[in-house]
């Protein structure tokens, strides 16, 4: 399992620019977290990386991530990194966030989307973003309408971090990869 496998993984099963720079902020914020808990970040970076390969060919719920289970279950992914993809659907039952690297995805996933969405709306993108902008956003049920705003509040809270230090973590992660994420 490396990075370079994963990659070529996403892009043989996701056309979509827009998903791939998705997986790619899911991949920055986990990694990011990796090294702040001490933990493998190649593997909390791969994890965030793949979450969502699957969604383009299979969008509806329970296929995705079900169907990318099974992919990555064939190509010898470890079970903890099928486990904490699988763990961030919360229409899997059979499949509560145990662990820190499942959480971190949990509330990662909706948050990186969102914090894309308000970024492209500023002219000066992720730079200088702070929390506050973002919570502000929030508010605002029109905007980025589908993102779930609960998923990031309950993933922030499940974590045990306030959410807007969560957010900013977030931010500042991505902000430092915005050249990648055409957030520049």
């Amino acid at each position: 399992m490396n990075r370079d496998e994963a990659f070529a993984l996403v892009c043989e099963y996701t056309q979509s620019d827009s998903l791939r720079r998705h997986m790619l902020a899911v991949e920055i914020a986990m990694r990011a977290y990796a090294r702040k808990l001490g933990e493998d970040e190649e593997k909390w970076g791969i994890v965030g990386l793949l979450h969502d390969f699957d969604y383009e060919r299979w969008p509806d719920p329970p296929n995705h991530p079900l169907k990318g289970s099974e992919i990555l279950r064939e190509r010898g992914y470890p079970d903890d990194v099928i486990y904490a993809i699988k763990s961030h659907a919360d229409y899997l039952e059979d499949c509560p966030r145990v662990s820190s690297m499942d959480k971190v995805l949990y509330a990662c996933d909706e948050l990186a989307g969102f914090v894309t969405a308000c970024a492209m709306v500023r002219p000066e993108r992720l730079s200088g973003m702070k929390a506050k902008s973002v919570r502000k956003k929030m508010k605002q049920k029109s905007f980025a309408a589908a993102i779930h705003r609960d998923d990031i509040v309950n993933g922030a809270e499940d974590l045990g971090v306030e959410l807007n230090e969560h957010i900013q973590f977030v931010i500042d992660a991505m902000a430092q990869r915005a050249e990648e994420l055409a957030l520049a």
